[in-house]
């Protein structure tokens, strides 16, 4: 862990102050992608590090990199119950051709039922995805120091705003791709021969639930005709 993180007072389960994180944030600008996540496996204890995927539209650039650096390295997948059998392809696709570790988190069984009963996801998109989504890996981030996550900023004016280090609801966010440009990472899957998830051949750039998603560019096409951007994970 960095000696900064000894300095200052602190609300994260790493420990580190704000002037520590401003540090880590100097320290990481300069470095590319993979560059970052190989300093991470080094500044921060390995088992004390959560990495997180929904195995999305690009997921595989995210993950093959992961893979390579630390293969040993487990992946949080955020079953929410609703996800379409192409994502839970894609993610069986993927597990076996990078030989990847998930585990599986998933929402206490009588509040995802009765979020389904109560048609959440139409009534209140934000409650389903708290009951789905959030509060499910809320509950495991003490275990650990640091959450590594896959934003790019080019996704959203919100992702625009983000570092590559943050401090979310007590852990310390790591955003290793977030000034990853589009091409960047469309430009690695093609000289990888990495598989898109099998719904962007069919117009949907950002994919979560089936209820919530729809093709679209970028973002558009999640929770169309609602106000909501994200599902809440990452505010």
């Amino acid at each position: 862990m960095p000696a900064e993180a000894v300095l200052g007072s602190s609300t994260n389960s790493a420990g580190l102050s704000a002037a520590a994180i401003a540090q880590l944030n100097r320290d990481y600008a300069p470095l590319g992608f993979e560059e970052r996540i190989r300093r991470l496996y080094t500044d921060f204890a390995p088992d004390k590090v959560l990495v997180t995927s929904s195995f999305a539209a690009t997921s595989a650039y995210f993950l093959h990199i992961i893979s390579r650096i630390r293969p040993s390295q487990v992946i949080t997948f955020v079953d929410t119950g609703f996800h379409f059998p192409q994502t839970l392809a894609y993610k069986d696709e993927l597990v076996s051709r990078f030989g990847l570790i998930v585990q599986d988190l998933r929402a206490d069984a009588q509040q995802h039922q009765w979020s389904v009963s109560e048609r959440l996801y139409e009534t209140d998109p934000d409650f389903c995805c708290s009951i789905n989504k959030v509060q499910p890996l809320e509950a495991i981030k003490p275990d650990y120091d640091i959450w590594v996550s896959s934003l790019m900023g080019w996704q959203t004016d919100h992702r625009a705003t983000l570092e590559v280090f943050e401090e979310r609801r007590g852990i310390i966010k790591f955003n290793p791709m977030i000034n990853v440009t589009q091409a960047e990472r469309d430009a690695y899957i093609r000289e990888h021969a990495l598989p898109f998830h099998p719904l962007v051949a069919e117009g949907y750039s950002s994919i979560g639930c089936t209820h919530c998603t729809v093709p679209g560019e970028g973002r558009s096409g999640r929770w169309a005709g609602k106000p909501k951007t994200e599902c809440g994970l990452h505010y």
